[in-house]
């Protein structure tokens, strides 16, 4: 069955994204920047629900490369979520030359362990994508959000296609970015992934559209 993560930067999103049918939501805060660290205020309502939750861990937008002040930061965040009822995590760091930094994502999933980890659009930022694919692989995430190195998901669809292909069930290659119930069908038929990532936003608001869930999951079931 194809799934759908519904990305959620309000709290009313999250009750929208549960009646509607979403199979997992990611909170986050901040969507003009891409989503940083939810707050407290939102995870202790995500709480209230039954539904799979995976909390962003991003201490502010802009780039990928961390200072050290900025990487504890992180990993305190993780460790404050972690005793929350989050179901897992979001991150994604790299280097200066556009690689994925295995010593640190390594070390943040060692914190998060046994929650699975997702490397977020971060991957969109790589320079070698198969090497990429193969780093978050050794690092130990479950699952890689990405558009498939273009601005959005339909851009990228050759890209996510052979990322797919190359993952071989690996890791899970969830494409993201501007996603759909317009478009998303004419996505599944390319690159055949399980789950697929959505803000659900359609009237330039930051919270989720009901409507649009609802369409976003009948088009997948179609």
């Amino acid at each position: 069955m194809k799934k759908l993560e519904i990305a959620c930067f309000t709290i009313a999103s999250i009750k929208i994204a549960l009646e509607n049918g979403a199979n997992r939501i990611e909170l986050c805060n901040q969507m003009e920047v891409g989503g940083t660290t939810p707050s407290h205020e939102m995870v202790t309502e995500a709480a209230k629900y039954d539904l799979l939750k995976y909390a962003m861990i991003r201490p502010r937008g802009g780039n990928f490369v961390y200072s050290t002040e900025e990487f504890e930061s992180m990993k305190k965040s993780l460790l404050d979520l972690k005793e929350q009822a989050i179901d897992g995590f979001v991150f994604g760091l790299l280097t200066e030359d556009f690689q994925v930094d295995i010593s640190k994502n390594k070390e943040l999933i060692q914190l998060a362990h046994p929650l699975p980890c997702t490397f977020h659009r971060a991957f969109d930022q790589v320079i070698e994508v198969k090497q990429a694919l193969e780093d978050c692989i050794t690092c130990g995430f479950q699952n890689i959000l990405t558009s498939g190195l273009k601005q959005t998901a339909i851009e990228g669809k050759e890209i996510l296609q052979a990322l797919i292909q190359q993952a071989n069930n690996r890791i899970t290659i969830m494409p993201g970015g501007g996603i759909r119930s317009s478009n998303i069908e004419e996505l599944d038929r390319f690159v055949q992934a399980n789950w697929y990532h959505s803000a659900a936003i359609t009237d330039g608001s930051n919270t989720a559209n009901a409507e649009e869930i609802q369409n976003l999951k009948q088009k997948l079931h179609a």
